[in-house]
């Protein structure tokens, strides 16, 4: 038979009360009774009912996450974390595909109520204009660099140091024409835009003057984009001898591009992408690759929305998670 919190009270010789304020992380309970109470768990096997303790606090149990789309590996490999992360907190994921459309991230936004208790949100079609759209009365945590606000919690990447650095890695292994692949033409806020940033200030720090045919630009940052941006930069005669893609489905299409050219990685062309995602290790070359904090971004996410949700009050952060650079086999001597 399934355990109570009656056989668990029993077992370990408190109230039921006392069981229920343990399981609720009730934090003045004396530790030795919160051990009793926690091996007594154990033991039975009891599991607390979630949706029930929701129903009593008003709470549905669920939250929703709306990504641009779940082809991209990036975004696939986040979900999947941010699915683990809610999960520690007796929460389940409702995911929705906005398609980086303005329209869908509006109706996303306006149907949050009904998804959840709250909503992690990466925008891509919502720019710093339309951050009056954004609901006062929903719990929200928004991740990426595209609508920034001051509202509400914001997890996000080092974007600017971490491209700085990858080039800084480029140059100090004796590259010096470093592509860069991902480029959007114009933009002022967003990856692309901060990602160049880094990057053009690390060709500065070397006193490399840049050059406008080693900039490949790409819209959407997929393998055929990568293959395409990788082409322009070549068929340029820009002759680059590194590579920083920024992300890695890019890199990868850059990597076919070149062997389709008979052009060698590392020996010719050294090649570093961005998200260390799961194919990365699995490249030939194996890819080296920017982790810019994709579990940390999953996890804070989950847990100011936690916070939030509970507390609706408390001040909003804006939070950047570390980086490191991940070396295989793309940029080795």
């Amino acid at each position: 038979m399934t355990a109570t919190m009656r056989d668990v009270a029993d077992l370990a010789g408190v109230s039921v009360k006392t069981v229920s304020n343990v399981l609720n992380d009730y934090p003045y309970i004396r530790p030795a009774t919160r051990d009793r109470v926690l091996e007594a768990v154990d033991r039975l096997g009891y599991r607390l009912n979630t949706s029930a303790r929701n129903l009593r606090r008003g709470r549905t149990g669920l939250i929703s996450l709306a990504l641009p789309e779940l082809a991209l590996p990036y975004f696939a490999e986040l979900a999947d974390e941010i699915i683990d992360a809610a999960e520690d907190h007796g929460l389940r994921v409702l995911i929705e595909r906005t398609g980086a459309v303005l329209e869908r991230e509006r109706e996303v936004l306006r149907d949050s109520v009904r998804m959840g208790d709250g909503l992690i949100l990466n925008p891509l079609g919502l720019g710093q204009e339309h951050e009056p759209e954004l609901p006062d009365d929903v719990p929200l945590v928004l991740l990426g660099e595209r609508l920034l606000s001051e509202r509400f919690d914001h997890v996000t990447m080092q974007n600017v140091a971490a491209a700085r650095a990858a080039t800084t890695f480029l140059l100090g292994r004796g590259r010096r024409r470093v592509a860069v692949l991902g480029v959007h033409p114009g933009e002022a806020v967003g990856s692309a835009a901060l990602r160049l940033r880094g990057h053009l200030a690390a060709l500065e720090d070397a006193g490399i003057a840049p050059d406008p045919r080693l900039q490949g630009e790409a819209r959407f940052w997929h393998r055929d984009t990568g293959a395409r941006a990788m082409a322009q930069v070549l068929d340029a005669g820009a002759r680059p001898d590194a590579v920083l893609a920024f992300n890695d489905a890019l890199a990868l299409g850059a990597l076919h591009e070149l062997r389709a050219r008979g052009i060698g990685v590392p020996d010719d062309v050294a090649v570093i992408g961005w998200d260390d995602i799961d194919e990365a290790r699995y490249a030939t070359p194996s890819l080296t690759t920017v982790d810019a904090g994709r579990r940390s971004i999953a996890e804070t996410a989950v847990e100011r929305l936690v916070a939030r949700i509970a507390d609706p009050d408390r001040p909003t952060e804006l939070l950047e998670m570390p980086y490191r650079i991940v070396e295989r086999g793309s940029t080795a001597s």
